[in-house]
């Protein structure tokens, strides 16, 4: 089982969770769009009690907000809640990059990251945003399952950062993980903890000037349309 997976839930219930990350991904949910129990059942042929713990389960990892009386909604960030969890990110993905790196062996682990970072450079090249982002998170699972820390794989997912990926889909922020990846691959397979911690940094810092510069740009055109 790749690492992280063993910690989504079971049964029905896991069909809507794993079908709600795919269409975050093709575009068909977006953040702020309510989702509401019934459509959800249809949809992925489940019953109710599987349609709520599957909320519960997104919940928890940061995806779905939960209010009393209202229909559970994809969560949308602003900019202090999107620098927020990149504050978390940050602390996190560094501890991956140096637990990989620390933990790391040619004969079990290479190949492994070879593949990731082919898959990341096969659906830039064919411009597929679905199969990018399913091929990111495969890359994270393979730095937690090479560095085999349980809670890390546990706490890892929880951390939001699949919204952020979401709301925040900018063709200049694919290039940043395309290079930051590969160096990140580079320094793990060196062995290079600190090294692999201080490309990890610097890529979470170089998404959250990104996304600063975003919502820059969307300010300064609103104060034009004035």
């Amino acid at each position: 089982m790749e690492a992280g997976l063993e910690f989504e839930p079971a049964g029905t219930a896991r069909k809507v969770v794993l079908g709600i990350l795919a269409g975050l991904d093709e575009r068909q949910l977006v953040p702020g769009q309510r989702l509401a129990e019934t459509d959800l059942a249809l949809r992925y042929d489940v019953g109710r009690n599987a349609v709520r713990e599957a909320m519960q389960h997104l919940s928890v990892r940061g995806i779905i907000e939960l209010e009393a009386n209202r229909s559970p909604s994809i969560r949308k960030l602003d900019l202090a809640e999107s620098m927020e969890v990149l504050d978390v990110a940050e602390a996190m993905t560094a501890l991956a990059a140096r637990t990989a790196a620390g933990r790391y062996v040619e004969r079990l682990h290479a190949k492994l990251l070879r593949d990731v970072l082919q898959r990341l450079d096969m659906a830039a090249a064919d411009r597929e945003e679905g199969a990018f982002n399913a091929a990111r998170r495969q890359f994270y699972r393979v730095l937690l399952r090479i560095g085999d820390n349980r809670e890390l794989r546990r706490l890892f997912p929880s951390v939001g950062m699949h919204i952020i990926h979401v709301q925040y889909s900018m063709p200049e922020l694919q290039k940043v993980r395309r290079r930051d990846y590969a160096d990140m691959a580079a320094a793990v397979m060196k062995k290079d903890a600190a090294l692999a911690e201080a490309v990890a940094r610097r890529h979470v810092d170089n998404v959250r000037g990104a996304i600063a510069d975003w919502h820059a740009r969307r300010s300064d055109g609103h104060m034009g349309a004035r």
